[in-house]
């Protein structure tokens, strides 16, 4: 009768950890995916609303409204993403998971400025910025980034 503890005990202590990791590696796929569809579909509606690095305008119109738009996000990495990306760190490479991460943060944080001003036609001068969140003494702290997107949205007079 031990013997059936003993390997309930076991099980319970090496396959909690193991069961929990899967769970978390489907789960934060299927999130993943989730968000990256919802980023495809909402820049589908902005896709004649560009955003740009350069700070120059359309010389021939006449700019009816320019209003700074700024807009953060915070991401965070799923916990199974970011024990794979600490054997990366180990052994080198690029950490596909952190650019993932990086990639749905910074379009995220595009699309939330372009919805600040729906009826702007450009926005200029567009400057990215990250930001690790988490503790600066060791790698302890939440495994999360964020993006801060600014720029000037420009909405030209009517031709």
């Amino acid at each position: 009768m031990e013997e059936h503890y003993n390997l309930i005990f076991m099980i319970v202590i090496y396959g909690m950890p193991v069961f929990l990791a899967i769970m978390g590696f489907v789960i934060g796929g299927i999130l993943e995916r989730s968000h990256f569809n919802s980023i495809r579909e909402r820049e589908q509606k902005f896709e004649n609303y560009p955003a740009v690095p350069t700070s120059s305008i359309d010389p021939d119109r006449t700019v009816a409204t320019a209003n700074l738009s700024a807009a953060s996000v915070v991401v965070s990495l799923d916990y199974f993403k970011r024990i794979l990306a600490a054997f990366r760190n180990v052994f080198g490479g690029r950490v596909r998971s952190y650019e993932s991460l990086l990639d749905r943060a910074k379009r995220e944080a595009i699309l939330r400025m372009k919805e600040q001003y729906p009826h702007a036609n450009i926005i200029v001068n567009l400057r990215i910025n990250t930001s690790r969140i988490g503790s600066t003494q060791g790698n302890k702290g939440l495994g999360a980034v964020e993006v801060l997107a600014i720029g000037t949205a420009v909405r030209y007079e009517s031709q």
